[in-house]
């Protein structure tokens, strides 16, 4: 994959260049910037199929150079040094990041992620959404769901509940729609944890402002929805949940 690099640290560069050179040998580094209007003009001129992009750096963001882009015909990967505000967002719209010091096994997850989502051409879905989360209010942000032959942008306030299914999370929306993704109940729960969803059991994921009351039949305890659904909460959450549901 032919490969630029956008960081403002030249030490960062070179370390970045040789773990992609001894482990990643699909990568071809063809540019390296330091800044963002650097970065502009090389994937301008190079084209590249896959940049590395760092999102804080002196003057214009990393962000900032995908807005003054507008077109995106490469697939990205965020480095940063420290799990900010912007990887939030990142999370929110399924594409990568790596935390400074890169480690070997999650660079070489990241670029086999990112050959795969070249064949699916929807990257400029993705950063679109990006840049809206960046720049608008909560209420109107929106999570993407890696489906089999699409990306769809849900609301987290129409998400009733996940459940794990193996490695997969099934979710349950607001208009009675079931969608299944390709990654573990425990991403989500870190990506929705803002929006007062209670991870109240090993395998389930519930949006708060659809639980009714918190049932107890002896040990036994569980939360009922509005639609009736039962979902279990585990002896270690039932402390946690009594919390989040304000229950003394």
């Amino acid at each position: 994959m032919r490969t630029i690099i956008i960081e403002d640290e030249r030490q960062n560069t070179i370390h970045l260049k040789g773990m992609l050179a001894k482990h990643c040998r699909q990568v071809e580094v063809i540019g390296e910037a330091a800044d963002a209007d650097e970065g502009i003009l090389l994937i301008t001129q190079l084209k590249p199929e896959l940049i590395f992009l760092d999102i804080v750096m002196p003057g214009k963001s990393g962000f900032d150079l995908l807005a003054a882009l507008g077109s995106y015909d490469f697939e990205v990967i965020f480095v940063t040094g420290y799990d900010q505000y912007g990887i939030q967002a990142v999370k929110f719209s399924a594409l990568d990041y790596l935390l400074k010091p890169v480690k070997v096994k999650e660079l070489r997850e990241a670029v086999a992620k990112a050959e795969t989502k070249t064949q699916h051409k929807q990257t400029h879905e993705r950063i679109r959404n990006l840049l809206s989360l960046i720049n608008t209010q909560k209420a109107f942000h929106r999570i993407i769901l890696p489906l089999m032959k699409e990306h769809r942008l849900v609301n987290p306030e129409d998400i009733i509940r996940c459940e794990a299914v193996n490695n997969y999370t099934k979710f349950y929306l607001a208009n009675n729609e079931t969608l299944l993704v390709s990654k573990g109940i425990y991403e989500y729960a870190e990506i929705l944890d803002e929006y007062h969803f209670i991870r109240c059991h090993q395998s389930h994921l519930v949006n708060g402002k659809f639980v009714k009351s918190l049932l107890k039949d002896d040990a036994i305890l569980e939360l009922l929805l509005y639609d009736g659904t039962r979902i279990p909460v585990s002896r270690l959450k039932k402390e946690m949940v009594k919390k989040k549901l304000v229950v003394k």
